[in-house]
């Protein structure tokens, strides 16, 4: 038994059942226990594996873009460059040293992350090398234009779930079954409150806090000039389904199996997403999924210049990384991308079907 489990069980006998948004926050973000708190959780050696630690080139088309974005908003002289959940800092660095070809945005950019782990905020500091401003919420970067980025970050915002069953609409919680956590089924007014429509079966995600943080990211794109890319997996159009999933060593466990050594997600919805950056003003261009933004940004170019200038045995790595970000089967489709931007704006490239 882990130590957030025994916490975890205590607090269920003196309150009951955990609502799953609460029971994701505690065991991602508890203070002593929490996931991405005690652990490290990135790299052959954690739990998964991310984009940017698969290939260098992934960080450098974000690099590009943003670059791009910077310039489409009229390249001001100071604007925020900022990272929601930046992992280990390798994200940012290569958008960094990608984005050198763009004169004068590394001068103009103000570096801030949104990050809670101290111990993450350490590898963050040697990874980008250069002043950096962290914050635990995005409400305190302060304001003015701004260039977002965010990669695998809403995947980790708790949800809650709904499940209909004999023609009734529950809330899944997690309760104890002989004496070990176990998900369950709890009345709740937010669960009559579905409706009618549905079949026994059915299960249903919402994501308050995701509304809410897209919401404030489209808030401040309506109020000054910026843009905003979220990298994400998930699916294109808001439907019925159970995503929660759990990951420990590589491998899926239940999500109510060592809490607190597992990182819990779900599948970003991304039209639900897009509403909420819209709902606050910001325009929302419909989304990619991760192969054809990659390819339109230059993946096949990019690995075929670092290959030219590599040994053998680096070409194939390099060709493999590749592979495995844009190939259908692989990261290519399950992975989505979404842009957002200031009204008044041009189609940011690629979300224009060009």
């Amino acid at each position: 038994m882990t130590p957030l489990e025994q916490l975890l069980r205590e607090m269920i006998e003196t309150e009951g059942p955990l609502r799953l948004d609460r029971y994701m926050s505690l065991c991602l973000g508890h203070p002593a226990h929490g996931y991405y708190i005690a652990r490290e959780p990135f790299g052959s050696s954690g739990d998964f594996i991310t984009a940017p630690e698969i290939s260098q080139m992934f960080g450098e088309l974000i690099g590009i873009w943003c670059a791009a974005a910077w310039a489409a908003v009229g390249k001001p002289a100071q604007f925020q460059l900022v990272e929601l959940g930046p992992g280990r800092g390798t994200l940012m660095a290569d958008i960094l040293r990608a984005s050198k070809v763009m004169p004068g945005f590394l001068a103009a950019a103000g570096l801030h992350l949104v990050e809670t782990s101290p111990r993450l905020r350490a590898l963050q500091k040697q990874a980008i090398g250069q002043p950096v401003i962290w914050h635990d919420t995005l409400a305190s970067v302060p304001e003015g234009p701004m260039i977002l980025v965010a990669n695998e970050f809403f995947d980790a915002i708790p949800i809650r779930q709904f499940e209909r069953r004999a023609g009734r609409w529950f809330e899944r919680v997690v309760g104890l079954a002989g004496g070990r956590l176990a998900l369950g089924l709890s009345e709740s007014e937010a669960a009559q409150g579905q409706g009618a429509l549905g079949s026994d079966g059915d299960i249903v995600e919402f994501a308050p806090e995701r509304s809410a943080i897209a919401g404030e990211i489209g808030g401040r794109l309506a109020r000054q000039p910026g843009a905003a890319l979220i990298v994400d997996y998930g699916h294109l159009a808001s439907a019925p389904g159970d995503t929660l999933q759990a990951l420990r060593k590589h491998q899926f466990v239940p999500v109510t199996q060592s809490p607190g050594e597992s990182d819990i997600t779900s599948h970003v919805d991304f039209e639900a997403l897009a509403k909420a950056l819209q709902a606050d003003g910001a325009v929302a261009w419909p989304a990619l999924t991760q192969r054809i933004f990659l390819l339109a940004m230059g993946l096949d170019a990019r690995t075929a210049a670092l290959a030219g200038k590599a040994g053998a045995k680096e070409a194939e790595t390099l060709r493999r990384a590749a592979t495995r970000l844009a190939e259908e089967t692989q990261m290519g489709n399950l992975f989505k991308v979404l842009a957002a931007t200031s009204p008044g704006l041009a189609t940011p490239y690629p979300f224009g079907g060009t």
